[in-house]
């Protein structure tokens, strides 16, 4: 029966901790929120580094100017 006792012991935190982020949920759903969960790649991992210096490096950098510029031209409607 321990065993029973030490699965019980788990299960109520477990519970607990289930019914306060619905809670938290809750709350945010009445300010108008929502929880939004992303999956990225993990900037720690060599092989996801070296992956993005490849595709860094495969860039046209006069592109990417042009694409920087666009960007500050619509900026510009937010200063109003």
């Amino acid at each position: 029966m321990p065993y029973i006792s030490i699965i019980a012991k788990c299960i109520v935190p477990l519970v607990a901790a289930a019914e306060r982020m619905k809670a938290m949920r809750d709350r945010w759903r009445a300010h108008g929120l929502r929880e939004l969960r992303l999956v990225v790649p993990d900037a720690r991992s060599k092989a996801i580094r070296r992956r993005v210096a490849r595709e860094v490096a495969g860039l046209d950098p006069a592109f990417e100017r042009a694409v920087l510029g666009w960007i500050e031209a619509l900026s510009e409607f937010d200063r109003g």
